[in-house]
């Protein structure tokens, strides 16, 4: 893949209408690679061996988890920017249409993320919190970085705890099932609707909102600066550290933290839940020292700030990494191939799941499905890319989104 084609952006598609890729200058690689490296790492958490196996391959699959969709959540607001202009937002007509852009995509991918909970695999599935992030980070799309970063700092400390309230409160009382019966949408999809997407999922959006923000601030920058990528990676690596770090600091300086920690999460590990989702993957409310972790899933302050510095870091170092050295790009084609059709891989990554009956396989077998996963995903990624401009489901994607180009 030797040729440089047009920007893409997570789950979505080229402006042009032809599918038949057209050789362009435009085309992020460092982009597609990160969002590629999301992908593999989803694909590592679903059907990779569990952690447990320890060694380096457990350590691998133990920071795959969780933080490949924070990457996720990350690139979805870097690409909210690109769709409505990104160093010059959008005004007029422009706007309109590109806002109605986004609502049609964000219907869409709500739709078929609950679509793909029907075949009830282990995967919890993320498009439908992914699609509600865009509708309610739309209208931030005009403040700059400074603004975007606030945003995104203010409400990774102060979003945890209202989910954490409000989780408790759904926990104790039977006013959620009452709520739920009032909701459309939760009648419809047969979910918990709109509490699920916002309180008791896996990616509930009070929690994951500051991603996708920090991710349209980083897109607000100048990333054709190697200074300043070379800034941005360091930033990323001290707000893991600050994460990680501040709640390991947390869990051993507060008296009775680990051990509250261990009610909360009903005899999950406590030793390693400043890091890892050994200690559980959903918000626990037994106990207030659950706020001290900040394993991947925990839906904490520390998980938020410590994930969003690996998400920057992982952008930042595959920009830098295409730029300083020019023939990365083409070895890192496979990764970015796969990220250039995000959607499409990720959908049938969860179909091939059902279809093949791999969840829940023991660890002598899940490691060569995974490489065969991923295998796969790259193979046919390059080649599909070598011919047309977008994946089958980007350009059915696509063509939805053109009823926008109505609005005046």
């Amino acid at each position: 893949m030797g040729r440089s084609y047009a920007p893409a952006e997570p789950f979505t598609t080229a402006a042009n209408d032809s599918p038949v890729r057209a050789p362009s200058k435009g085309r992020m690689v460092g982009l597609d690679a990160a969002r590629g490296l999301a992908i593999l790492g989803m694909f590592a958490a679903h059907v990779g061996p569990d952690p447990s196996v320890g060694g380096p391959l457990g350590w691998a699959m133990e920071v795959a988890r969780g933080r490949s969709s924070a990457v996720f959540a990350l690139l979805a607001g870097f690409t909210l920017v690109i769709f409505t202009g990104r160093h010059r937002p959008y005004t007029g007509r422009d706007a309109h249409q590109a806002i109605g852009r986004v609502l049609i995509r964000a219907a869409v991918l709500m739709a078929l993320g609950y679509l793909l909970e029907l075949l009830d695999t282990d995967v919890d599935v993320i498009l439908s919190f992914y699609g509600l992030l865009f509708v309610l980070a739309l209208p931030l799309y005009r403040l700059s970085a400074r603004a975007l970063s606030l945003v995104a700092a203010s409400t990774a400390l102060v979003m945890p705890q209202v989910l954490y309230v409000l989780k408790a409160a759904v926990d104790d009382g039977s006013w959620a099932d009452a709520v739920t019966g009032l909701d459309p949408l939760a009648r419809v999809t047969g979910s918990d609707g709109f509490l699920g997407l916002f309180v008791t999922g896996a990616y509930p959006a009070l929690t994951w909102f500051p991603f996708i923000v920090a991710g349209m601030a980083v897109a607000r920058l100048d990333l054709s600066r190697r200074d300043l990528l070379t800034k941005l990676a360091f930033s990323g690596a001290a707000l893991a550290v600050i994460g990680y770090g501040g709640s390991w600091l947390a869990l051993h300086s507060v008296p009775g933290a680990r051990a509250g920690v261990r009610a909360a999460a009903d005899g999950g590990s406590a030793a390693s839940a400043w890091w890892s989702d050994a200690v559980g993957d959903e918000v626990a409310t037994g106990h207030p020292a659950w706020l001290l972790v900040a394993a991947p899933h925990s839906q904490t302050s520390w998980s938020i700030i410590g994930n969003t510095g690996v998400a920057v870091t992982v952008l930042a170092v595959c920009f830098l990494a295409v730029q300083t050295w020019r023939p990365l790009g083409r070895l890192l084609a496979p990764l970015a191939a796969v990220g250039s059709i995000s959607l499409t891989a990720y959908v049938f990554h969860i179909v091939a799941i059902r279809l093949l009956g791999t969840d829940g396989l023991p660890d002598r077998d899940a490691l060569p499905v995974l490489l065969a996963f991923a295998a796969t995903a790259m193979a046919s990624a390059l080649v599909w890319t070598r011919f047309f401009r977008r994946g089958p489901l980007e350009y059915l994607l696509h063509n939805a989104t053109n009823l926008a180009r109505a609005i005046a």
